[in-house]
């Protein structure tokens, strides 16, 4: 292919009528000031889209945009190209056509990162327009780690050898960076982040230890190496979270900060002695990818505006239940930074605390020092605040505490383990808290689960399963409304699973003057039965039904959920 032509873009796209003449100024004088490219001041100021760029480009050299999203990366043809030299000039390898290489570039106007890709590649090459988000994304999957982190595992295992070393003891010495072992962790954490893992588990087998990461709530495997790294890994994590190197029978619980690809990520780790050694688990919080606004959360519209009205009052309990792991806490925090004001004083009592919040007050609570929920709550009420966000209601007492609060003047959020919204209120109950102050308390209780999307870019139509069939019929689906059930194929953007990110389900029990009267009665059964009323059909099931209609989830993952949310 001959080398594409200077293109200015401004010209381009106001001949194209996709920008106005005044939104180009205003655009050329914000590049002036900031030295970004001027495609993303246009984009970022919603004056045009990335789409829209790459296919103006296209459509003027007279090539073709590929949309990456759809596309199905080849591994072995993305990395002809070293990593460094795809995200210095937005490039990506696509195909071999025998004679020429097919290359995905964001600007393919830029003649130097033509002429340095052809020189690296030492082929001809076509190009094809791709937008630089995809192309970032595509960048991320095709250079996975995980040759590099198999080699690490080898090189530290061949250090060790058959004599035991304590990496440990490295972390006072200079030049540690080099030591395999630290290599081989840097490496781990590199390639969590870039496939948006949320939790790293090292865990020690006869003979071998497995190294695995969760995505969207499933566990896949990274690697596995010999045995005999494992107490390397463990040591270093212990030196790097100020635990006890030397206390290998306890479980043990702490914390550390670690860069990963130019953003902070926060990562609680957890030990635990097994038969084989010691297992690690790490949650990873990425402390610029946390928050999300209330209005991302995928709550129905009628339950996000009463929602939002509720966490504006200022007093009463509002409590988010639902399993481990199915987004409270993000729930939350949402919340929170949509009332976190000038005129709100909040303080939040955690363990550990998860996001960091800027304006808020956040305490850890830490058992070891009897720096308990109860204890830091109370002191918490002395320090005036507005609102109150417990982390959990783990016991009788922080319970009691925290409904006190909500009935003098405090707007108090809080999580609680239960099935479903209806029963959180007999939970409370249960831990010891009297009716009335449940009943006079508490002012919305949320449940939630996560489903995981089908994968947008391997999604095809879905014909159920005969148990699928039998159980949609089950939980009364007309036949003529699963026209639109998808589900994913698996592809290079899904890892082969069929499913990328994960999208949450809500049920909300709102206590009116009703529900107030129904919760102070001496009967369960009369509670749970207008509770039960209030909420039908806007339950979890309803929800997440609606979901798989639309074809954002399948129906096996509606399956999932409804064995927790069902008797």
């Amino acid at each position: 292919m001959a080398r594409p032509e200077k293109v200015r873009l401004g010209d381009l796209l106001i001949q194209q009528k996709l920008i106005s003449q005044d939104q180009l100024v205003f655009a050329l004088e914000q590049q002036k000031r900031s030295g970004r490219k001027l495609g993303r001041v246009l984009v970022d100021n919603a004056f045009v889209t990335e789409e829209q760029i790459s296919e103006a480009l296209a459509k003027q050299l007279n090539i073709p945009y590929i949309n990456l999203k759809y596309y199905n990366i080849n591994l072995e043809q993305v990395r002809q190209l070293p990593e460094s030299q795809a995200r210095r000039y937005r490039a990506i390898v696509l195909e071999d056509r025998n004679k020429m290489l097919l290359v995905g570039m964001a600007d393919p106007t830029d003649l130097t990162a033509f002429d340095e890709i052809s020189r690296i590649l030492k082929r001809d090459i076509d190009i094809a327009v791709v937008t630089e988000g995809q192309l970032l994304e595509s960048i991320d999957r095709g250079y996975r780690r995980t040759d590099e982190i198999s080699g690490l595992a080898r090189e530290l295992s061949e250090d060790i050898g058959d004599s035991y070393v304590d990496f440990g003891a490295m972390s006072d010495t200079v030049g540690t960076e080099e030591a395999p072992v630290v290599k081989l962790l840097q490496s781990l954490f590199d390639d969590a982040v870039q496939i948006r893992a949320s939790d790293m588990h090292i865990e020690p087998q006869e003979g071998r230890v497995m190294i695995r990461f969760r995505i969207d709530g499933a566990l896949h495997l990274q690697t596995e190496a010999d045995k005999k790294i494992a107490p390397a890994l463990v040591l270093r994590l212990k030196l790097m979270s100020g635990l006890d190197i030397s206390e290998k029978r306890l479980p043990q619980d702490g914390r550390f900060q670690v860069r990963v690809r130019d953003q902070g990520v926060d990562v609680r780790i957890a030990t635990c002695p097994s038969q084989n050694g010691e297992t690690v688990v790490m949650r990873l919080l990425r402390q610029d990818g946390g928050m999300i606004g209330l209005d991302k959360l995928g709550m129905p519209p009628e339950m996000l505006k009463r929602f939002r009205e509720i966490i504006r009052r200022s007093n009463g309990m509002v409590l988010v239940t639902g399993p481990t792991g199915s987004g409270k806490t993000t729930t939350l925090y949402s919340a929170l930074s949509e009332i976190n004001t000038i005129d709100q004083k909040i303080i939040t009592v955690e363990d550990p605390v998860e996001y960091r919040l800027p304006g808020i007050n956040q305490v850890q609570v830490n058992e070891k020092i009897d720096l308990t929920f109860s204890r830091v709550l109370r002191s918490a009420l002395r320090q005036d605040p507005d609102v109150i966000l417990v982390g959990e209601m783990r016991d009788a007492e922080t319970a009691q505490i925290g409904l006190r609060a909500a009935m003098t003047g405090h707007l108090v959020l809080s999580t609680l383990h239960t099935r479903d919204a209806a029963g959180t209120l007999f939970r409370l109950v249960d831990m010891g808290t009297p009716r009335f102050m449940v009943a006079s308390s508490v002012q919305a209780v949320v449940a939630q689960r996560l489903l995981r999307r089908v994968c947008g870019s391997c999604s095809e139509p879905h014909i159920p399963t005969p148990q699928e069939a039998e159980w949609l019929k089950v939980e009364g689906v007309p036949a003529d409304e699963l026209g639109g059930l998808l589900h994913g194929r698996g592809c290079s953007h899904c890892n082969g699973t069929g499913y990328r990110g994960r999208m949450g389900v809500y049920e909300m029990l709102e206590m009116g003057r009703e529900m107030i009267e129904a919760a102070a009665h001496d009967s369960p059964t009369h509670f749970l039965e207008v509770a039960r009323q209030s909420i039908r059909g806007k339950s979890i099931m309803d929800h997440a039904l609606k979901e798989m209609k639309q074809g954002n989830t399948s129906v096996a993952e509606v399956m999932r959920i409804s064995n927790q949310v069902e008797d």
